[in-house]
Formats: structure tokens, sequence, C-alpha cells
């Protein structure tokens, strides 16, 4: 059975790129670590939408372990925390791991900045300002 993430419509031209967002998302296993917070940011009132910041608990990591990419408008998170070989353990809760988070970014989207603070990395995203574009296509005689 082919399940579609986006409906297949004789409306929706030139889509084509979005729903293969869609199916990639869509066909990505949802993870649970680490957790994130998405929020919305305040604009300046006059042509800035405000932008969004993703807040996600990475406890225990430094900044050099952590890494924060765009690739082809997919946001990549990558921890990867470093083993200390010379400690004994006698009772282990606290897991060294690694993990990969990715987030698929809207046309215009900008990764405007990061910052690691109390086991929280913050990154912050700009969102383009909402433009309403009008434009008259002139018709021409078909002779």
């Amino acid at each position: 059975m082919n399940t579609r993430a986006f409906p297949n419509s004789p409306f929706l031209l030139g889509f084509e790129r979005l729903e293969r967002l869609l199916e990639r998302s869509h066909s990505a296993t949802p993870e649970g670590y680490p957790p994130y917070n998405v929020e919305a940011l305040p604009g300046d009132g006059v042509d800035n939408a405000g932008g969004l910041r993703l807040t996600l608990a990475v406890a225990g990591f430094g900044r050099d372990e952590l890494a924060v990419t765009v690739e082809d408008n997919q946001l990549i998170v990558r921890g990867r925390q470093k083993e200390n070989d010379d400690k004994t353990f006698l009772h282990r809760g606290i897991a060294a791991r690694q993990f990969l988070r990715s987030f698929v970014l809207a046309d215009g989207i900008e990764v405007t900045g990061a910052a690691l603070e109390n086991g929280l990395l913050k990154i912050d995203l700009a969102r383009p300002p909402s433009e309403s574009r009008i434009r008259t296509i002139e018709i021409k005689s078909g002779a």
C-alpha cells in the first residue's frame, strides 16, 4: 500500500520539491532525544514577521561536542560526547551518547545564530517578511 504524505491534486502545480520534503520528513523515524522546543519570537511590527527559536536540551555536552549545520534546507544538529576511559564507574546512569536531529527549513528561513547556555542549545532562525505580490499578465492575441 502506497501512502502519500502530500495530496495529489492537479491544482498544485510546481510543488514537487515540497512533496519530496514532506515525504522525507514523513518517512523519518521520530526520535525522542534530545527533547526540543520551538518558539515564535516577536517581530518589530513593521515588516519583520519575527523569527523562531529552536531550543534543544543537551545537558552534559560542551560546545566542542556539538555541531549545527545547514544542508539543502535541512538544519542538522549533531552531538557526540567524548568517552573518558580513565574513569571507573560503580554505576553509570548517565550514558555518553551521540545524537543527530534534523529539521526541514522552509525557503527563506535562515539560521542567525546558536548559543549554548545551562545545558540548552538555542538556535535562532530568521523568518523572511511576508510579501503580497500581485502581477498582471498581458494577454496577447492569437494571431
